[in-house]
């Protein structure tokens, strides 16, 4: 089994069917061979197929989603590529350090790299859907890269690193996957809503935050059904007082 075989590029809504083709090359050349699309322009394609060249094998395995949440259900693990700043900040890595980082995980770990839209990237929501995102170094005057180019970029981290990266510490319980996380997430933001701490009128940014707070954490399986336990312990126990919502300093909402 290859190190890679848990490594999933997912292009979201790529327009132009060459660029998938041309992702499926980037990753055979590097070794890797997982490439799921969602929402392609155009896909099955003949110019997907002629930019493939030799990686036919790889186009022919290509999963085609119809959402992002879907492609990345099963994932433990996701990176985001962007160039984009953001308000409230995310943990922003180079492509060696996030290879490095896949390659630190245990081995079961199934992981995706999100690649966005050729003229648009990944939305602000798509992103924060991620555990971290990547950056590749540009001229800041141009820093346009092609969609493939940017795939062959983090494929080739990826190659260069395995060849010397030691073997993943192993983990007594299967991480988390983002499904499992969504599924927290929800049942949290239900929780805070239901005791008045949280108006979902003017919530802030309170979920984001806490969002950014538990995709910066590895957590297992088993952390995530014991928090949930507790959500639902504390949920059938609270008695919120009708109009009564909890401010943080100064009078604001949680989170802002």
């Amino acid at each position: 089994m290859s190190r890679f075989d848990n490594i999933r590029v997912v292009l979201v809504e790529p327009s132009h069917p060459g660029n998938i083709g041309g992702a499926a090359r980037a990753l055979k050349t590097m070794g890797l061979s997982q490439l799921a699309v969602v929402n392609p322009g155009r896909f099955p394609d003949p110019q997907a197929e002629w930019r493939a060249a030799g990686a036919q094998d790889v186009l022919e395995a290509v999963e085609v989603f119809s959402s992002l949440d879907a492609a990345i259900a099963d994932c433990h693990w996701v990176v985001g590529t962007s160039t984009r700043q953001r308000r409230i900040p995310w943990p922003i890595k180079s492509a060696e350090e996030v290879a490095a980082d896949m390659l630190g995980k245990p081995g079961a770990t199934r992981i995706a790299i999100l690649f966005g839209r050729e003229a648009s990237g990944l939305t602000n929501d798509e992103l924060q859907k991620c555990h971290c995102h990547l950056q590749i170094p540009a001229n800041p005057e141009y820093p346009s890269l092609n969609l493939a180019m940017a795939v062959q970029v983090v494929s080739y981290e990826l190659c260069k690193q395995a060849e010397r990266a030691p073997v993943a510490p192993s983990w007594d319980r299967p991480l988390a996957t983002m499904a499992q996380l969504e599924g927290l997430l929800a049942h949290l933001q239900a929780t805070l809503v239901g005791s008045n701490f949280l108006d979902p009128a003017n919530p802030g940014q309170a979920m984001t935050r806490l969002r950014r707070l538990f995709t910066r954490i590895d957590l297992d399986d088993t952390e995530v059904q014991m928090l949930r336990g507790i959500l639902s312990h504390l949920g059938a126990r609270v008695s919120p007082q009708q109009g009564s919502v909890r401010r943080g300093p100064g009078g604001t909402p949680p989170g802002e």
